[in-house]
């Protein structure tokens, strides 16, 4: 059984990288999302333990002192961090996990876990962006410059990533995530281990 393989998901906010990711579970199998702890409020149609685990500071807090987290940052003012449990029983299992997470914590996973698929989300342009932060419900101008801001910020770490998802058409930017993950699991390194009778006669190079 080859080890899952951690799909970690990038991109500004206002990307739709969470709802393309939800999307790509539902089309893809042995796949799972890497459910992160939040210290921010619920939006709209949020469920606790399917979106996110939200808990307050204090609670995050004490998570930290006690290590459970594989990379945790603070991000617009709240706390996000991955559970180490999710990564490795999603590894241990062979299911490939798809971690969406800022650029600070893409950072920290590549330097924890070396390995991994990294991949950045984005609109083709920066007004695009600002026209789909306009229309969610509940952030002020205030926050949505600020979000815009941080936009700038992480756009100049987009050559730190292998892959890259124009994020215009969601049926567009599905498909191509889903043959970046098909593609992946295809890579010589990982599906030379499944040919159980030929391997010990195969190159290595």
């Amino acid at each position: 059984m080859n080890q899952g393989i951690l799909f970690v998901v990038s991109g500004p906010s206002g990307s739709g990288k969470t709802t393309l990711t939800r999307r790509v579970i539902e089309v893809l199998d042995n796949v799972r999302f890497s459910v992160s702890f939040t210290t921010r409020e619920p939006r709209p149609g949020e469920v606790d333990g399917v979106d996110y685990r939200f808990v307050s500071r204090e609670e995050f807090e004490e998570m930290i002192k006690e290590n459970m987290f594989a990379e945790w940052a603070i991000v617009h003012g709240h706390f996000y961090g991955t559970p180490i449990y999710e990564i490795e029983r999603a590894r241990s299992c062979g299911v490939d996990l798809i971690l969406d997470i800022d650029i600070q914590g893409a950072k920290s996973i590549k330097e924890r876990y070396g390995s991994g698929v990294y991949i950045f989300v984005t609109p083709s342009s920066f007004e695009a962006l600002r026209e789909r932060l306009l229309k969610r419900k509940g952030e002020g101008m205030a926050e949505i410059e600020k979000r815009l801001e941080n936009a700038k910020r992480e756009m100049e770490e987009i050559c730190s990533y292998d892959y890259i998802i124009i994020n215009d058409r969601l049926d567009e930017a599905v498909d191509n995530l889903v043959s970046v993950i098909r593609a992946e699991r295809c890579r010589k390194e990982r599906a030379i281990n499944l040919l159980k009778d030929f391997k010990d006669k195969l190159c290595y190079d």
